[in-house]
């Protein structure tokens, strides 16, 4: 192989591989998968290009100069006024269906790319955006001296620096005229104002959910659809707003995703008031684990007593059976008695005592650590703190009279 006139490219982060077409994050958000980015002809099918500005606003353009646009190219698009810049996100027949989502039916929305950003654009780019925490610093400080009740969430400079995108929240309709030309005055830029609601911010902002992911809001999700409690009710999940909240203070919309399942799954389960009735005794619904399609009954009403577990379907059949007067010898089936469950004892096959250590008797302070000297003295010194007065064997003081002490003594 002639590696002499092969022609290499430079590659460095997620200029390779998956990055620059699949499913590379790059620093972006709202990433779409292409997998259709190895398809023969797939750039050369249409010259729609999909481009992303800062956080979640993107756009959708003609590439009318035919270039060759890449994913994580940074290029200079039409805007109005001026330019604008931005990074290639997705290219090709994704596009369109990215298209249909945006609703962008009319031509005139689509705008088109003029080039390949320069360094003289990246100047101008980097220029404005260090601009933005200190104007969204300012014009809060301004909304609040004209008295507005809204909050300005985020500022977004155009590429060229000529207009500025102020995203703000309020609860009611809020009268920005004079607001507007506050602003023209002191930025002196042309000023675009647009609302989001709590979701749109969190996506904006970005950060981390409860469940150690990112924020669905920030990552892929692009349409907000309405979240209620009844569907943390069809999941049986407790209604706890502080658990069913997320980092915008609005119900999850993860809520939502398995919604329609447990809907589907719930068809199949026994109604919570109905009572299976067997020979000797009435049941009522304790429990139910939906997807597992399994119930467990009680026979107290009020509390867990006789628990028996049952699949769904033989909860039906005797509900059924109940219909036509029927009872069952159990709930189980083929009418088998239910085994009653031993505890599990952890410590069946073990010694009670196996940590316990034999306790030693202490020896007196004395003796410890005496070495030669203490020879002398018996093995158990008990007692010697008395005041002169002969012990016994034990060390217990003898009160006999001083002649049987005596005698005693000559015998030893």
């Amino acid at each position: 192989m002639d590696y002499k006139n092969m022609t290499f490219k430079m590659v460095s982060g997620c200029d390779r591989g998956l990055c620059r077409r699949g499913c590379g994050r790059q620093d972006k958000q709202l990433n779409t998968y292409d997998y259709l980015a190895d398809i023969p002809g797939n750039d050369t099918s249409t010259d729609l290009v999909e481009v992303q500005f800062k956080n979640t606003r993107k756009g959708y353009y003609h590439n009318v100069n035919h270039l060759d646009l890449k994913k994580g190219d940074i290029v200079a698009v039409e805007a109005n006024p001026g330019h604008d810049i931005g990074v290639v996100t997705l290219t090709g027949q994704l596009v369109r269906l990215q298209v249909k989502k945006a609703n962008l039916k009319s031509e005139e929305d689509i705008r088109r790319i003029y080039r390949i950003a320069k360094p003289v654009d990246m100047d101008k780019y980097h220029e404005a955006k260090s601009r933005e925490h200190g104007t969204m610093i300012q014009s809060r400080q301004i909304a609040k001296d004209l008295g507005l009740q809204m909050k300005i969430g985020d500022v977004e400079y155009q590429g060229d620096g000529n207009k500025a995108i102020f995203y703000y929240i309020a609860d009611e309709r809020v009268d920005f005229r004079q607001l507007i030309k506050v602003l023209a005055e002191t930025f002196h830029v042309r000023i675009e104002m647009k609302q989001i609601g709590a979701r749109q911010e969190a996506g904006r902002i970005g950060g981390t959910g409860p469940c150690g992911r990112e924020l669905c809001c920030a990552t892929w999700m692009k349409n907000f659809v309405s979240v209620s409690t009844a569907a943390a009710r069809f999941q049986d999940i407790s209604l706890n707003p502080q658990k069913l909240a997320g980092m915008c203070a609005k119900l999850k919309c993860c809520l939502n995703y398995e919604v329609d399942n447990y809907m589907e799954a719930g068809k199949l389960m026994p109604a919570r008031e109905v009572v299976l009735q067997t020979a000797d005794n009435d049941y009522y619904l304790f429990k139910s684990d939906i997807l597992a399609g399994l119930v467990t009954y009680s026979t107290d009403k009020r509390m867990a007593a006789n628990l028996c577990t049952i699949s769904s379907a033989r909860a039906n059949d005797i509900i059924e059976m109940n219909k036509r007067g029927e009872k069952p010898l159990s709930l189980l089936d083929d009418d088998q008695v239910q085994q009653e469950e031993r505890p599990l004892d952890l410590l069946e096959n073990e010694s009670i005592t196996r940590f316990d250590k034999n306790k030693r008797k202490k020896k007196g302070g004395k003796d410890k650590g005496q070495g030669a000297k203490g020879k002398d003295q018996g093995p158990r010194n008990r007692g010697q703190g008395t005041k002169g007065k002969d012990q016994g064997p034990r060390g217990r003081q003898d009160d006999r009279p001083a002649q049987q002490r005596e005698s005693r003594h000559h015998k030893a």
